[in-house]
């Protein structure tokens, strides 16, 4: 790639993924009392996984909204968690709207994705992380979907390194933040069809679009071959399993090498859950 590069590996995380942050944080914030009237959240998988396991470990009641088409395995470890799972159509029902609605139903304290402090900040200390443990970075490279963690990770980052260059990642098929930061508003797309599960967002939170709109250089895209090239390399090079969301911030590197040429960059390996099945076949589709 012709550039130095540091990988920051969540895969690793608890419940294989970065969320873990950011659920955990959410749900240590609220009081007795709100704790005591459980959670509920919607998630395509690892922020479902994180309420759950986070829940779980605070001794309260979490129940999670899914969608039918998300990764069984995802499916299968919320339940393992302890957590409901409620799924619904995200092609024809509005996840928020549904979410605020059962919550109000079961007067429990919804905790979104990443339109969320509690979230955003928990998600960040990924980047200070990444910050303190590699001096002079150049770039910091963020996968993004909602932007809670790229929101997140750019404040605590800069807080370290105030000079690094913030940049976000998302398919090409689902690049409504970038559209976003090159209009100047939200812009809002139909749910994208990709292989990052994780990323079919369909517009940056409200929250986090503060902080990118003003501190992120740019978002880049990838196609979904080279996420799968990503994968590809991460398990034969370094033996790393990452979910196609999860080998998205390196794709988008490998994607746009030219632009970071001679620079020290970081890039986030945001998580590992994927079924075997799928992975063996995405790996079997890699150029």
């Amino acid at each position: 790639l012709g550039c130095e590069v540091f990988m920051k590996a969540e895969n690793f995380q608890r419940m294989g993924a970065f969320k873990f942050r950011g659920g955990y944080n959410a749900i240590n914030s609220l009081t007795d009392a709100e704790r005591a009237r459980g959670v509920l959240a919607f998630s395509s998988g690892n922020h479902a996984q994180a309420v759950a396991l986070a829940a779980q470990l605070h001794g309260c009641k979490a129940a999670i909204l899914m969608p039918a088409d998300a990764p069984q395995m995802k499916l299968d470890a919320t339940r393992g968690y302890g957590a409901e799972v409620i799924i619904y159509d995200r092609y024809k029902e509005d996840r928020g709207a549904l979410a605020k609605q059962l919550s109000d139903e079961r007067n429990a304290v919804l905790i979104p994705p990443y339109d969320y402090l509690p979230v955003m900040a928990g998600q960040g200390t990924c980047g200070l992380e990444i910050a303190e443990d590699v001096a002079n970075l150049d770039a910091l490279i963020v996968c993004t979907g909602g932007g809670g963690f790229l929101s997140g990770s750019t404040v605590a980052a800069k807080a370290v390194q105030p000079n690094i260059q913030m940049f976000g990642a998302e398919p090409e098929a689902g690049n409504d933040v970038q559209q976003s930061l090159r209009s100047g508003n939200i812009v809002s797309i139909d749910v994208p069809k990709t292989i990052c599960d994780g990323q079919q967002t369909q517009a940056v939170g409200a929250h986090p679009w503060q902080i990118i709109r003003s501190q992120v250089t740019d978002i880049l895209t990838t196609p979904d071959a080279t996420v799968v090239e990503a994968m590809r390399f991460a398990f034969e090079r370094m033996k790393v399993v990452l979910e196609p969301s999860g080998a998205c911030a390196l794709a988008a590197l490998m994607a746009n090498a030219e632009r970071f040429k001679g620079k020290r960059v970081a890039v986030t390996l945001s998580g590992g859950n994927i079924d075997f099945g799928r992975f063996a076949k995405l790996l079997a589709t890699a150029q």
